[in-house]
Order: C-alpha cells, then sequence, then structure tokens
C-alpha cells in the first residue's frame, strides 16, 4: 500500500511534509527494540539511559527508543542542576544525589519492564516515504511484539504527528472542523480498541466545545482559538491534541501546559486516535496517514466543510424530540428501501 497525497503536499517552505510517528507495544524491551530499528535503518546504536536508547544518523533522522513511563529515565532538570554551593564537599553531595536518583530511576526501570509498553519516536518522515517506514512495523511483529490487539491490558496507539502545510489561523481552524465532523468515522473505520475507549488518553471532544467550533460565525483569531481551545480541554488527552502546535506558534502563551515538559513545540497535529494493531497483516503507518488524509481533503474542500459543520450544528441544536422524530422518520426509510 502506497501513501495518498495530501492535497497540500508541501509545508511552508515548500519542501515535502514530513510525518512523525509513535508507536507503543509490548514484548520487545528497549534493547532489542534499538537494535531492530538499527539492522532495518542503519545508524548508530547508543544508550542514553538503561531503559533509553537512540538510533542516531538514520536516513531520516534520530529514533528514540524508550519505556513508556517518565518514573523510568533520569530526570533532566535534576541531571543539569549545579550544586548549592561551590564547595568541594556540596559538589560530592550533588553527585551522590546524582547517582543515587540514576540508580533508583534504573531499578524502576527493572521492575516495570514488561508492565509498562516500549514506545518508539520515529523521526519526521516524508510523507510520500512511509510505505518504507511500515517494514518497522513488520518486522516487531515478527520478533514478538504485541499490539492494542493482543490483550485487553493494551490501551497502546499509535500516533500521527502530521506537518501542517499552512500556520494561519483559518488553516488550522479549517482542519480542526474537519476533524471534528469526521471523528465518528474515523472512530469506526480504525474501531477503537475498547481498552483505548475507557482509558483517557484519546479521549474525544465535549460537544458543546464541537458545536461552538463548527458554529459558521465562529472566525477566532490565534490568541482567541488558543484561548477557547485551553478553556474547554484543560488536557492534552484528546484525540487530537492541539498543544503541541499551539505551543510551537505561541511559546510564550501564560498557560501552565504550555511550560509542561510533555509537550513538545512543533509544527505538526498530533493525532493519537488510531491502535497500534502490528498483528493485522498490511496494518501499517501508511493505513492511518491515509485515513487522516480524508481530513484534509475536507478540509481542503471549503463548500463541502462549510455545508456539512452548517448541518451538524443545526441537527445537534434542534430539540430532543424533533431530533427523534428524524431519526424515526429514517428508519422508516431505511425500512421500506429494504423490504
Amino acid at each position: 500500500m502506497l501513501p495518498q497525497s495530501p492535497p497540500e503536499p508541501l509545508n511552508v517552505q515548500g519542501r515535502t511534509r514530513r510525518v512523525g510517528v509513535e508507536i507503543e507495544f509490548a514484548g520487545l524491551p528497549p534493547q532489542q527494540t534499538g537494535e531492530l530499528v538499527r539492522n532495518l535503518f542503519g545508524g548508530e546504536l547508543k544508550l542514553v539511559s538503561p531503559h533509553r536508547l537512540r538510533v542516531e544518523a538514520t536516513r531520516w533522522g534520530d529514533f528514540v527508543i524508550e519505556l513508556d513511563t517518565q518514573y523510568a529515565h533520569p530526570d533532566a532538570r535534576l541531571l543539569q542542576a549545579l550544586p548549592r554551593h561551590d564547595t568541594e564537599w556540596e559538589r560530592q553531595r550533588h553527585q551522590m544525589r546524582l547517582d543515587f536518583h540514576n540508580k533508583t530511576r534504573e531499578l524502576i526501570g527493572d521492575v516495570v519492564t514488561g508492565l509498562v509498553p516500549t514506545e518508539i519516536v520515529c523521526p519526521p518522515v516524508p510523507w510520500n516515504e512511509l510505505n518504507e517506514l511500515d517494514a518497522l512495523f513488520a518486522a516487531l511483529h515478527a520478533h514478538g511484539a504485541k499490539g492494542t490487539d493482543a490483550s485487553l491490558l493494551y490501551g497502546f496507539g499509535l500516533h500521527l504527528n502530521p506537518e501542517v502545510a499552512d500556520l494561519a489561523p483559518e488553516s488550522i481552524l479549517r482542519h480542526f472542523r474537519a476533524f471534528l465532523l469526521l471523528a465518528a468515522w474515523l472512530r469506526k473505520e480504525i474501531d477503537i480498541d475498547i481498552t483505548r475507549e475507557v482509558l483517557p488518553h484519546a479521549n474525544p471532544f465535549p460537544k458543546h466545545y464541537a458545536l461552538k467550533v463548527l458554529d459558521p460565525n465562529y472566525a477566532p483569531d490565534l490568541n482567541t482559538l488558543i484561548a477557547d481551545y485551553i478553556n474547554f480541554n484543560p488536557t492534552r488527552n484528546r484525540e487530537l491534541d492541539l498543544y503541541p502546535l499551539f505551543a510551537h506558534l505561541c511559546p510564550d502563551y501564560p498557560d501552565e501546559l504550555f511550560r509542561n515538559n510533555l509537550v513538545k513545540p512543533r509544527p505538526t497535529f498530533h493525532y493519537r486516535l488510531p491502535n497500534a494493531q502490528l498483528s493485522q497483516r498490511g496494518w501499517g503507518a501508511v493505513v492511518e496517514w491515509n485515513r487522516w488524509v480524508a481530513v484534509e481533503r475536507l478540509a481542503a474542500d471549503r463548500k463541502e466543510l462549510n455545508g456539512r459543520a452548517g448541518r451538524y450544528v443545526n441537527l445537534h441544536t434542534q430539540p430532543l424530540v424533533t431530533r427523534m422524530v428524524g431519526r424515526l422518520r429514517n428508519w422508516i426509510k431505511e425500512v421500506r428501501s429494504t423490504s
């Protein structure tokens, strides 16, 4: 399967847009995973800490492979801290604190290996080369990695970070509206795992917020778009997380979430919805990218987008009785057409 071309294949610099890919899985620890990545794509395997590795200098950049819990890794803020006083005793005490911290984090990682997933954070890949990255997913499955469907306990996901083609608020809003209109269809197409439905990591947007954004009269500037998003979504756990994009556009925005070290500013949409279907033949980043392209195609068709947004708002703001009557009429039509 080949990746489909989005309506806008180039970024703001006129180069092929790239897509960051992240995948979670069980059954293969970071060391073996790092060796697998190096064997597939070349580069140099480097140990960052006991449970975090990098495969550097591949054709696309650096892969990061790690246990997916911050408590298994040294805290960068502590590592960068300086001794409280410039004395030999204080320097020794500081080093003892660092050694204890590092050893404790290593021990935590040893204990939770097999209980928390391994995660691969891939470097940004040009959208038209995603099929080459899919070799990694087939290799993971062949080497015993377990995806979302391997257990009810595995709420693993695949995240796509499509680079935006246009940083203007109007373009961001169009793509956001298109996603809101297609979110239910995407969930059905992906067949979201029941465990991931229960877990909060990829929650849908509140209906009252979707109605606000899809209202034809909603035309915010960037600051208003961000403020409204924060007001209705004070969490990263949404099926389409816009915090990385907003943090890239407004790095000094006065909100605590913008200073969260888990929010990595970048000019991308952070699409969190897909399962990690490693055991499904033919599944990979291309499958999920092609589904995402449907969002971009709707965003590019302004007439269709506006028409569907208006119909959505009209339908969901009608009185309950009116909606029930409409559904009954549709059901009767369906029954008659099949009889």
